[in-house]
């Protein structure tokens, strides 16, 4: 039997009791637990991926998980203080170091079997990230990954704030999905406001959308043959992605799309889109005659961290991880996208090089998208009131599902919660290392492009 799809379990704070929320794909249970004595039962035998969930509401909210078979710390290293600051009593401005406490990581024993640790400081404009090996040689054994070390406090920073104060810190939670946040923050705007969803403004936010997204998937279709020994593929696309960005800034305002999203349709000249897009497509189809002639670079891509449709599954991965590996989920796979010419792109068998093709399809699926989105110029009045009571929202950005919840009392924020496609995807990582060797992790890391700050709220 099929198991639904676990998307996010998070808690809220009431005056008298903690409750859980756990969402699956088609239904939400919701869970009471006593304030003075909080115990939570673990549900990761079932749903693996729901392990750095359980680890993170522990140390958010000082609840103990039993029945877990992994109840370290998440978000609090070595020398984090033992406080819970997602709790409603935690109003410090500023927390101290506490003793050094080791962190116990996984690892795999045997003779011959050395670990190897890469990072969390890397030799690149990156953000912190640590990945711990267990090798046998060059073979990977086993891989863990632990992040989460530029953890900002946004969920905290916005308990108190208004939806319209709270946009800029919602639009800068993760770069390459800027505009994919503030879209999931305007639908939950929408849902407050109790305003209808201008078609036109829609079709002007979903079209910077497929901008944003064409930008992330040209430098990935550079970047994979890059980490495969192929830098001029990185050259020509990372060509096509700057100027797709510059473009997306003549569009919006800001190359990273910050502020794209508001209640008006800035103007642009249509002809102008379509000519661009004309080009792009020419190029990226030189691109791909170019690249899918070069056998020594499928040789590296091909077969390469493969991540089977089952455990894809089991594991609830989202967007191109997902749709790499046959599991044909896209929340823009609906009737408004398809009537501006969406069609949902997979690949089978999951290993980096469907990565790479389902990118190259995704690229040309977007074009035409734009295409289609192109209409004249609206506005639509700024919201004056908002309805208190809880709001979520998703949204399919560069990366995958982006999940958003917030809750309103009395006009302001009470709990806002984010589950990045990342805070999955990552979880699943480990997976697509068996049977690869240690010079492979870049290029199946790079594959699926998972973002740090997304996942570090």
């Amino acid at each position: 039997m099929k198991q639904d799809r676990l998307i996010a379990r998070f808690a809220l704070e009431h005056s008298n009791s903690f409750e859980i929320i756990t969402l699956f794909d088609g239904k939400v249970q919701r869970e009471k637990l006593d304030k003075d004595n909080p115990v939570l039962k673990s549900i990761s035998s079932r749903y693996t991926t729901a392990t750095w969930f359980e680890r993170k509401i522990r140390d958010d909210f000082d609840i103990k998980i039993v029945n877990a078979y992994d109840n370290r710390p998440l978000i609090h290293h070595e020398r984090f203080p033992s406080v819970a600051l997602m709790k409603k009593e935690f109003m410090n401005n500023e927390i101290k170091f506490s003793e050094y406490k080791p962190y116990k990581y996984e690892s795999v024993k045997g003779d011959g079997v050395f670990e190897v640790a890469v990072g969390p400081i890397h030799a690149g404009i990156i953000e912190p990230g640590h990945f711990q090996f267990s090798q046998e040689g060059e073979r990977i054994l086993h891989l863990e990954v632990r992040h989460f070390y530029t953890y900002r406090g946004i969920e905290k920073v916005l308990e108190g704030k208004t939806l319209m104060e709270a946009k800029k810190m919602i639009e800068r939670i993760s770069g390459n999905e800027s505009i994919a946040y503030q879209l999931a923050w305007f639908d939950i705007v929408m849902q407050a406001s109790q305003n209808g969803y201008d078609e036109k403004l829609k079709k002007y936010h979903c079209m910077l959308l497929e901008f944003e997204r064409l930008i992330h998937h040209l430098t990935d279709i550079g970047f994979i043959p890059n980490d495969a020994g192929f830098g001029a593929a990185l050259s020509f696309a990372s060509m096509l992605a700057e100027d797709t960005r510059v473009f997306l800034k003549e569009l919006c305002g800001h190359r990273f799309g910050f502020g794209a999203v508001s209640f008006d349709v800035k103007d642009y000249d249509k002809d102008k889109i379509v000519e661009f897009l004309d080009d792009l497509d020419s190029r990226v189809r030189w691109f791909e005659d170019w690249i899918v002639d070069i056998p020594s670079l499928w040789d590296r891509l091909d077969t390469t961290g493969v991540l089977t449709a089952q455990k894809a599954q089991k594991y609830g991965v989202v967007g191109v991880v997902a749709r790499s590996s046959g599991v044909k989920i896209d929340r823009r796979d609906g009737d408004f996208y398809k009537k501006y010419g969406f069609v949902l792109q997979s690949e089978e068998i999951g290993d980096v090089a469907s990565r790479f093709k389902l990118r190259i399809k995704e690229i040309y699926n977007s074009i035409s998208m734009v295409r289609n989105f192109i209409d004249s110029t609206c506005r639509v009045d700024k919201p004056i009131g908002f309805k208190d009571g809880e709001y979520t929202s998703f949204v399919e950005s560069s990366i995958g599902e982006i999940f958003m919840f917030i809750k309103l009392k009395n006009g302001f924020i009470e709990r806002f919660y984010a589950r990045d496609p990342s805070f999955i995807n990552w979880q699943a990582l480990y997976l697509m290392m068996e049977k690869d060797i240690i010079a492979d992790f870049p290029l199946i890391n790079k594959s699926c492009d998972l973002s740090y700050a997304g996942s570090d709220l």
